[in-house]
């Protein structure tokens, strides 16, 4: 008795998977005479199909605040930050200096390898520097 046919039938009506769908043994003659979706409703009421319950997984719990690579903070060296921005302050300086002509070509030069190389910490010790170069 092949009832692969009826099965489909009920799996639509009823929205349940072939393997969960179980018919009653003693009752397949009715099982066998159904034509409609609402027999199929009825024979399910009157117990005569019985649908199983659904086999789930455990689900994994999610782990709270975790640290992906969007949520570390790194902590920067922002020591080229600090010559980038201290060396283009000396060069503007100098730079006025020389428009100004209070350094020549060649003392501007000179000042500019040295401020290259860090020799100075800041404008107030460049100026310092330009002083003693001046006496």
């Amino acid at each position: 008795m092949n009832l692969a046919k009826k099965k489909s039938l009920a799996q639509k009506v009823l929205g349940a998977g072939k393997k969960r769908i179980m018919f009653v043994q003693s009752r397949l003659d009715e099982i066998k005479e159904a034509l409609t979706k609402q027999d199929i409703r009825d024979l399910k009421k009157e117990g005569a199909i019985v649908i199983k319950e659904k086999k789930g997984r455990k689900r994994n719990i999610k782990r709270k605040n975790k640290k992906g690579p969007g949520k570390i903070k790194k902590t920067l060296n922002t020591r080229k930050k600090d010559y980038v921005r201290t060396t283009r302050k000396l060069r503007k300086y100098v730079a006025e200096m020389k428009r100004k002509k209070m350094l020549n070509s060649g003392e501007v030069k000179d000042i500019r390898k040295k401020i290259r190389n860090r020799q100075f910490r800041s404008q107030a010790h460049l100026k310092e520097y330009i002083k003693e170069l001046k006496k």
